[in-house]
């Protein structure tokens, strides 16, 4: 942490002076570049007027998080709270879990470290939910394997444990939300355009509204999917090992299928039926627009695959067992109330609470969606400290 780079800011938020450091700093598994920056990046935002003693950290497998529209509503409120971002950001394609943990860990020390944290909230919001309950659950012992043809980084051992967990308007997993959005019509990985029309969600002879034959026959096919590409892959690096290569990109399309896109009576909530987060379901599905959509071989096994990733939200949730909450909004159009369900079962937490409110989900409508969610954790957490 010796080449940590910390520059610093202020401005207001509704009426509060809010301090804002930009931290920097090189990983055990990545040092600093070349060109000069350093793999982990993010801001840290914090009341200028008093001493902070709790502070979260947010983090996404892609998304930049630097800027999370929490931070300066949290440090209104007397917390700090680090928008943190892996040597991942906006660089998907190339993702390892075990690397990602590691820079993580940067964060998670720095606050305790160099901020003087004495609790950390970890904060899983968006896709970012099993990230950082990977987080949480390998801090506390390793037991994830290594990506196929990979060593575990020693630097897993060194991760540091957060003092809380919440989780909102999380996906329950990687895999699983892939999957879930999966289009089993398709019909050539390589061709975005083939259709198997019986079982294409687009085609009004199947619906909607879905009949129970059919969800049962497109989520069997969705499954069926992400385990051929796993095949794929480990049968595609053996050949190119063969050839003395270590790895190869590729493409997966049509990743915006989910039935609940367009059958509000499945998974039912206030959600806009015939939306998603990019616009129209079929218009998306048909773009090269989504999640997932370059990988390499080793990316998809370690971030995507049901069977092979370290990813899922199941396995991690469910050694944490610090105080957690769980929120999840009404209306949002990619993450259901059975997704918050699942994650509060599957938190190992005696002490755990779901709450659902109204609002999208990046919170954005009603206007006072996002103040309601930063009064509704800081009395969470003001109960425990």
């Amino acid at each position: 942490m010796s080449s940590t780079e910390q520059h610093r800011g202020t401005y207001n938020v509704a009426g509060s002076d809010i301090s804002v450091d930009f931290i920097a700093a090189p990983s055990a598994t990545a040092p600093r570049n070349g060109a000069g920056f350093h793999p982990c990046q993010g801001l840290f935002f914090y009341p200028s007027d008093r001493p902070v003693h709790t502070a979260f950290i947010a983090a996404h497998y892609n998304v930049d998080f630097s800027e999370h529209y929490l931070a300066p509503l949290m440090a209104a409120r007397g917390y700090g709270f680090l928008g943190w971002n892996t040597r991942f950001r906006g660089n998907e394609g190339f993702f390892l879990l075990e690397h990602a943990l590691i820079d993580l860990g940067v964060g998670v020390r720095w606050l305790k470290e160099a901020a003087g944290i004495d609790n950390v909230v970890i904060l899983g919001n968006s896709g970012g939910g099993s990230l950082m309950a990977a987080y949480q659950s390998q801090a506390k012992g390793v037991t994830m394997h290594a990506t196929p043809g990979l060593k575990l980084p020693q630097a897993l051992d060194e991760l540091q444990a957060a003092e809380f967990y919440i989780s909102l308007c999380a996906h329950q997993g990687r895999p699983e939300v892939i999957t879930d959005w999966f289009d089993p019509a398709i019909t050539d990985e390589a061709d975005p355009m083939s259709v198997n029309p019986a079982l294409d969600m687009y085609n009004p002879v199947n619906g909607p509204s879905y009949s129970d034959t059919f969800i049962q026959r497109y989520r069997h096919a969705q499954t069926s999917r992400n385990h051929s590409i796993t095949d794929w892959c480990h049968s595609e690096l053996h050949r190119i090992e063969a050839l003395g290569h270590r790895d190869r990109a590729f493409n997966v399309y049509r990743t915006w299928a989910d039935l609940r896109l367009l059958d509000g009576s499945i998974d039912p909530s206030a959600r806009t039926i015939g939306r998603c987060y990019a616009g129209d379901p079929k218009t998306a599905n048909y773009s090269p627009r989504g999640i997932g959509l370059t990988n390499t071989l080793r990316t998809w096994l370690s971030m995507w695959s049901l069977r092979d990733s370290c990813c899922r939200g199941a396995e991690h949730l469910a050694r944490i067992t610090e105080p957690a909450l769980v929120i999840q909004s009404d209306a949002d159009t990619g993450v259901f109330p059975s997704d918050a369900q699942t994650i509060l079962q599957q938190l190992a937490s005696s002490d755990k609470e779901l709450h659902m409110i109204s609002g999208d989900h990046y919170l954005q409508e009603p206007s006072d969606a996002r103040t309601g969610v930063a009064d509704l954790i800081h009395n969470w957490l003001q109960q425990r400290l």
